[in-house]
């Protein structure tokens, strides 16, 4: 396994061609694939529901990487381990997985925050199913939210960002007219500065200064991934 960097256009959402994150390129068992990579450094803390890393603490770099559909291994974080290592990651990371087109994120950016999110709708549904409806396998299609900040955040504030995230989320698949609440492997990133004695911000909730940049920039770029781009009538 190699990756290399891909120079690729501004993403849609996205201004200046610039972004948070590096577009990887690599070849895998024959699949052309591709992944982001967040170089964070020391001093920035995560909370996560990534499959590798997950949970609240430092770390020093976030991967989100692409799979095949059909996903065979049952090993997901040493896989995401295998692919972090190529790129020279060292330390805590989180990692998180899908099948969509990574190549084809969007950005939505708010007052300092960047929402960079992967789109994959293939399997998608509401929240609240039926107890039969929970044991049927699913395919790693999900939509991924990572999400950048400048300010410190108290643990609580990290969690609550999370739930923010989740609310843009749905409110974006809505306003793109369709009926889910999301995929059943959706995962969700935050990363922050470490808090200093002041514990960070307390509140990240959708009226907060913080959360509210946060929903903002979140819908902006999950509406942008699950809307198709506008063709050329000219």
């Amino acid at each position: 396994m190699r990756s290399v960097r891909v120079q690729l256009p501004a993403r849609r959402g996205e201004p200046g061609g610039e972004t948070h994150a590096e577009l990887r390129d690599r070849h895998e068992d024959g699949h052309h694939l591709h992944h982001l990579v967040w170089r964070l450094g020391p001093g920035v803390r995560v909370c996560s529901s990534a499959v590798l890393g997950g949970g609240i603490g430092p770390r020093a770099w976030i991967l989100n990487a692409q799979v095949p559909g059909g996903y065979p291994r049952l090993d997901p974080d040493r896989h995401l381990a295998e692919i972090a290592a190529t790129e020279g990651l060292t330390g805590p990371g989180a990692g998180l997985m899908t099948a969509a087109d990574v190549a084809a994120y969007t950005t939505g950016h708010d007052g300092g925050v960047t929402a960079t999110v992967t789109t994959g709708l293939g399997v998608r549904g509401w929240a609240a199913v039926p107890e039969s409806a929970t044991h049927t396998s699913h395919r790693p299609g999900t939509v991924n939210i990572v999400l950048t900040l400048p300010a410190a955040l108290s643990d609580a504030a990290l969690v609550n960002a999370v739930a923010t995230a989740t609310e843009a989320k749905v409110q974006a698949l809505l306003d793109a007219g369709l009926d889910c609440s999301g995929t059943p492997t959706d995962a969700v990133c935050v990363a922050a500065p470490e808090p200093g004695p002041d514990g960070g911000e307390p509140f990240a909730g959708p009226r907060s200064a913080w959360g509210a940049r946060i929903a903002r920039a979140v819908h902006t770029a999950v509406l942008a991934g699950a809307r198709p781009p506008a063709r050329d009538l000219s």
